[in-house]
């Protein structure tokens, strides 16, 4: 395990001293953003997709840059490389930095940016799973689009689906359309198991792996078992009279779900195309393209 903090300005390996100054204003107010790659042998997965999503989710939440993308990038890879963690999760977040206890960040002189890397094991289970529909109040789509460290509605909404025995939460919009879950997006095979649709980014936060996903799913086409791929507006009806439903994110990879509520879906089995993209991904992670794994220099 490692820890990089900007206000000491390096990187440590004591957990004692993994701290993080309470007058920062991520941690008294919530201002501060955050996101995650995945560490599989060596290698970190979608590294460059995250770090874009945590600059822009920065620049909605009017956080300021403490360095530069490509020295922010070298931070982050000279951690996962202190660490020596092999097979793990690098989480990072930029803070608008600690001050004082005021609910403005002006007397906040410089922003922050903090790093960890801890060991993680990412075992495969491909057994379906039953998700209900969650009564928590979605995030507005200004908030639910940016990947902020307000996450207690995720995390009442999580707490709420264990204690109902389920996996997860998936939120409804105002219009009735499927969205998200707490920290997942979804995805379902519609049309006699020859389309793969996910609901809009619009009003969501944007999934980097739900986005692969997309895009490696393209060869499930040009090999005959899907017709088409598409990202549109679904109803929980929809949903819920799919062949196939999945969950997609870094934490599930893609996790078949096999119940929504009282309604199972389909013949209540995990689908075989939930399935090869599961297979799809897990290649990628392990032998994907540059554009997508980046070796760690221990």
């Amino acid at each position: 395990m490692a820890m990089y903090s900007s206000v000491v300005g390096g990187i440590t390996t004591d957990p004692a001293a993994m701290v993080l100054p309470l007058d920062d204003h991520m941690v008294h107010r919530g201002h501060g953003v955050f996101d995650t790659a995945m560490i599989i042998n060596g290698h970190l997965y979608e590294l460059d997709q995250h770090l874009d999503r945590i600059l822009r989710s920065a620049s909605m939440s009017k956080i300021p840059l403490p360095f530069d993308r490509e020295t922010i990038r070298r931070i982050l890879i000279q951690t996962a490389s202190v660490s020596g963690c092999r097979y793990g999760s690098l989480r990072y977040w930029l803070s608008a930095g600690p001050g004082d206890f005021a609910l403005s960040p002006s007397q906040c002189p410089k922003p922050s940016l903090y790093a960890i890397v801890y060991q993680k094991d990412f075992n495969v289970d491909r057994i379906g799973v039953k998700v209900v529909t969650s009564s928590v109040p979605i995030k507005p789509p200004e908030f639910a689009t940016v990947k902020s460290v307000n996450y207690l509605p995720n995390a009442l909404s999580q707490m709420e689906a264990e204690a109902k025995g389920a996996f997860a939460g998936i939120w409804v919009d105002s219009d009735g359309f499927i969205a998200e879950g707490p920290n997942m997006n979804v995805a379902f095979v519609v049309n006699g198991g020859k389309e793969l649709v996910m609901p809009r980014f619009d009003n969501v936060l944007s999934g980097c792996t739900a986005k692969r996903t997309i895009t490696l799913a393209e060869q499930l086409v040009r090999k005959g078992m899907l017709k088409s791929v598409r990202v549109m507006d679904m109803t929980v009806e929809d949903g819920k009279n799919a062949d196939e439903m999945m969950l997609l994110g870094s934490g599930v990879l893609v996790k078949p779900v096999i119940q929504w509520d009282e309604e199972v879906i389909a013949d209540g089995k995990e689908g075989h195309i939930t399935n090869a993209l599961l297979d799809l991904l897990l290649e990628d992670m392990s032998s994907g393209p540059p554009s997508v794994r980046v070796l760690v220099p221990y």
